[in-house]
């Protein structure tokens, strides 16, 4: 995992995954965007692989659920993250532990999280985003 959190810091990209392979991948995207695409793409890349993850809020560790992953780091974790990480038995670590992701342009608490804070579940958590980002999408193709 060390290798993981040293390539986070040194690329500068937002995420990395190791599969079961010993493959690792590096991603850019902020947000879940990476995660949605991986599990849409190529969910084997994420079953019981190593990730070190720039910012991991409760939405991110859904997925992550999801995506049925061996490992987590994040620099920063939210504090929503634990209880699905750990009904999941998703062995953990972080480097710093907030009691919520803060947008980076000020102290709003992450939209995502918001969105995904009434689910009890991963998969309920996983409907809500997908229903966030089909609106989104709807919006989008009707402004354009």
């Amino acid at each position: 995992m060390d290798q993981l959190i040293d390539m986070l810091h040194i690329t500068g990209c937002s995420l990395v995954v190791r599969d079961r392979q010993g493959n690792v991948t590096l991603y850019d995207k902020q947000g879940v965007r990476d995660l949605v695409w991986l599990l849409d793409n190529h969910p084997e890349r994420l079953c019981g692989a190593s990730l070190a993850d720039k910012v991991v809020g409760k939405a991110a560790a859904a997925l992550m659920v999801r995506g049925k992953v061996g490992h987590v780091y994040a620099d920063v974790m939210s504090e929503l993250a634990l209880p699905l990480l750990s009904k999941a038995e998703i062995p953990f670590s972080y480097g710093q532990l907030v009691s919520r992701i803060v947008i980076p342009a000020g102290d709003e608490r992450c939209p995502l999280e918001q969105i995904v804070t009434p689910a009890a579940t991963a998969e309920e958590a996983e409907a809500l985003l997908r229903a966030h980002f089909a609106e989104m999408a709807a919006r989008n193709s009707r402004t354009q």
